[in-house]
């Protein structure tokens, strides 16, 4: 079978790559949208339809694999109209192409997965900064094939911090310059990606006033230094929230002896940018009939309230006691900082009353790496309670949005 690839399919940035004789080490990193995985996709095809390789593709977690990866390699296929010539086993996760090509994916959550895989020629790790610097070894390792020529590993990423292993191998003026002879690296932002429908570049830019740290990571796409408190996109303001159309958003955090339970209602206005939040309630020794009993009280018992799934018995015991719209909150590995991320895309105006959650706001961080003195991405598990609430909360908008106006009565 004879394949032509018109040079337009290709992001003009990366397209020169296909032509080169590039080294073992492939990095491809920079901001969000500039189109690295689409490419490390598109080559790796290219590449085994050349020639027959077993490719492993990989991502941290494995149950990340479904969703990311394998369905980028499936729609590239598809689109190059390649997919009725392969094999497809959507259990197992591997592809199998017409010339006997294959591409294995699979987590590293699970290291044991791996160990018996066998005469690899490339692999990909996905958001490599996900992975740790042994992972990258162990994988470098299985690169061996006896008579596969261009064995290649290619790693993308957007530049978290400074603190990840990824920087310090490739980018640190400590790192290893003879190794340094053996990558190729490539640095793109959106700006590379003409592709980019025009909301996802207005998302990107909002970044600038909502969190300049990250606009400087995922916008720019360069390695920045996270800033300690984790949220700075937000102001107190006395607003009415009778006057604000928005979709209402409640959000329930267990505790009881040490933390305490807390309860937040916010309304999100999508075209403003904005969350407002208006109300908070919470404390601790908190049963959970007295949850409910002030929940109705509020007046959110008929209200959509996402609450914490680590406390499945305490969600049933308050659905019994009347407040039939609570529902568990989806969680997962990488779910905090996702949930952070969605909230840090929108300007936070917190009502003045809501006093709890602006202490929070002003004393939760991230942690400090101890060796590089850098904030790293991953928060400090305290002063979190009703921001937790407020992050589970922005879930009742994804399961089922709509436009309400709030009664003044629940402002008293």
């Amino acid at each position: 079978m004879e394949i032509r690839f018109n040079k337009n399919v290709f992001n003009p940035v990366y397209y020169p790559l296909l032509k080169e004789e590039l080294p073992r080490y492939l990095v491809l990193y920079g901001g969000a949208g500039s189109g690295k995985s689409f490419f490390a996709a598109e080559y790796l095809i290219i590449k085994a339809l050349k020639s027959k390789r077993k490719i492993l593709v990989l991502r941290k977690v494995g149950n990340t694999i479904k969703r990311s990866v394998f369905q980028l390699l499936l729609d590239i296929l598809s689109s190059w109209k390649l997919l009725p010539y392969c094999k497809i086993n959507r259990t197992d996760f591997t592809i199998e192409l017409y010339n006997g090509s294959s591409f294995l994916f699979a987590g590293l959550d699970d290291p044991e997965k791996i160990k018996s895989i066998t005469g690899l020629t490339d692999a990909w790790l996905e958001e490599a900064t996900e992975f740790s610097v042994d992972d990258f070894s162990q994988i470098d390792l299985r690169i061996r094939h006896e008579t596969a020529k261009d064995q290649m590993l290619i790693l993308s990423f957007n530049p978290v911090s400074k603190a990840n292993w990824c920087f310090k191998n490739f980018f640190s003026p400590e790192a290893d310059k003879e190794f340094l002879k053996k990558c190729r690296i490539i640095k793109t932002n959106y700006l590379d990606n003409p592709h980019l429908p025009q909301t996802y570049v207005d998302t990107l830019l909002l970044l600038e006033k909502t969190n300049p740290a990250y606009y400087k990571i995922y916008c720019l796409g360069e390695f920045g230094s996270l800033e300690k408190l984790i949220y700075n996109n937000w102001q107190i303001v006395d607003f009415d929230a009778d006057k604000i159309k928005g979709q209402l958003m409640c959000g329930l955090d267990f505790g009881y002896t040490n933390d305490p339970s807390a309860f937040v209602a916010a309304l999100l206005v999508p075209e403003e940018q904005r969350i407002y939040v208006f109300k908070e309630w919470g404390g601790t020794g908190y049963l959970n009939d007295e949850i409910a009993k002030n929940i109705k009280e509020m007046g959110f018992a008929k209200s959509l309230i996402c609450a914490d799934s680590a406390e499945n018995k305490s969600i049933d015991e308050i659905k019994r006691a009347g407040i039939r719209r609570i529902f568990p909150c989806a969680k997962g590995k990488g779910s905090i900082l996702q949930g952070i991320q969605k909230l840090q895309q929108y300007e936070l105006i917190i009502h003045p009353s809501c006093e709890a959650l602006i202490e929070e706001l002003q004393n939760y961080s991230w942690k400090r790496d101890r060796q590089t003195n850098e904030y790293i991405n991953e928060p400090v598990d305290l002063w979190n309670h009703y921001l937790d609430a407020l992050r589970y909360s922005i879930q009742c908008v994804e399961a089922k949005p709509q436009l309400q106006s709030i009664k003044k009565d629940l402002l008293l």
